[in-house]
Formats: structure tokens, C-alpha cells, sequence
């Protein structure tokens, strides 16, 4: 078989292992918990400027600041990216 099939055939059985629980030869990256109240005070916006400026609603925000829930996947990232560099991302969203 071509060597096409066999890199696919590769890819397909290392994404069932790693579904299946079998971390071997994966990384994986959990982003850090973040103190959303915390960076929101760092870069001295209300929570309605936090929540437009970097594109979450006003509502879900206050839920992490209570800690009713808590940010996960993608709006993780960005919370820890914004905790270590938030002109970096203004200026990304500008």
C-alpha cells in the first residue's frame, strides 16, 4: 500500500489509543486555573469593558468572578494569555 495509507492508518490507531485513555507519545496541555477577578483587576477594566474588549459575555464572566463556574478550553488559554500579556492580546483583537 502506498505510504499515504500507511501515515493515515498511523494517525487513526494513535487517536483511538489516546481516546481510549493511552497518553504514550502525546502531550498534552492543561492550561493553569486563572484567577479571573485577579487579571480582570490587573488590567483595570470594569467587567463589561473585560467582557466586550475580549469577547466574553458579561454574564459568563461574572459567573467565573463567583466562582459559580469555572473557564475551560479555549477561553482557558486566552484568560492565561491575557494574565501574562494583556497588551499583547489587545493589540492582537485591535
Amino acid at each position: 500500500m502506498s505510504t499515504a495509507f500507511d501515515d493515515i492508518k498511523q494517525g487513526l490507531q494513535e487517536a483511538i489509543a489516546h481516546a481510549k485513555g493511552d497518553a504514550r507519545g502525546v502531550r498534552v496541555h492543561r492550561p493553569r486555573v486563572v484567577d479571573v477577578k485577579a487579571v480582570r483587576a490587573k488590567v483595570g477594566m470594569t467587567q463589561e469593558q473585560f467582557a466586550a474588549r475580549f469577547g466574553f459575555s458579561a454574564a459568563t464572566l461574572r459567573h467565573w468572578e463567583r466562582v459559580d463556574r469555572s473557564p475551560r478550553g479555549p477561553a482557558l488559554v486566552l484568560l492565561n494569555v491575557i494574565e501574562r500579556n494583556p497588551q499583547a492580546v489587545i493589540e492582537a483583537l485591535e
